[in-house]
């Protein structure tokens, strides 16, 4: 799984929170290459009624609601993909809501995977560029560090061997990355 990281974190009232987990448009520089989201690439997640869930730092003991159960809220609108949250009355849950009061935490993150087919690679002057078109979406992450500048989990999911055999060969670098990633 994949994990991308963005701002945009409210409180919307007590117990709940809103924001974007995902910026349509901005990209990001993860180390080896930029990566964009477009518009569209959560419809299919968000559509197939599959639980996704809100965790604290990407932790699995740290639940925060589900879509499944109503306590999580997605959908995508021009600028990205937005969420709501009520907040469960957990200590996670306590905790966080005086952290974003605070400004202590201040940002989301997503974890995904990309189907066959869901992004599209090319070198711009030097550069790989990544376009996120479809992903299945896992997960969404409120977290204190919501900028794309921890590149060792950005590039976690691609080892610096599998990269550099597809800079080689530009073709088969998307094939290279899903490959990692499955």
């Amino acid at each position: 799984m994949e994990i991308r990281s963005s701002g945009d974190l409210a409180l919307a009232g007590p117990g709940r929170v809103r924001g974007y987990a995902a910026v349509f448009g901005s990209a990001a520089h993860l180390g080896a290459f930029d990566e964009i989201v477009r518009p569209g690439a959560f419809a299919d997640s968000l559509a197939s009624g599959q639980a996704i869930r809100a965790l604290y730092h990407h932790q699995g003991d740290a639940l925060l609601g589900s879509t499944r159960s109503g306590t999580l809220q997605l959908r995508e609108d021009d600028h990205g993909l937005r969420f709501e949250l009520a907040l469960p009355d957990t200590t996670h849950g306590r905790d966080l809501a005086v952290l974003i009061q605070r400004g202590d935490v201040a940002g989301c993150s997503f974890g995904f995977t990309v189907p066959d087919g869901g992004d599209r690679w090319e070198q711009r002057s030097g550069t790989f560029l990544r376009e996120l078109l479809r992903v299945d979406l896992r997960e969404i992450t409120l977290t204190s560090d919501p900028a794309y500048t921890d590149t060792t989990v950005a590039l976690r999911s691609l080892d610096e061997q599998h990269f550099y055999a597809a800079i080689r060969d530009p073709i088969i670098i998307g094939r290279a990355w899903l490959e990692t990633c499955r």
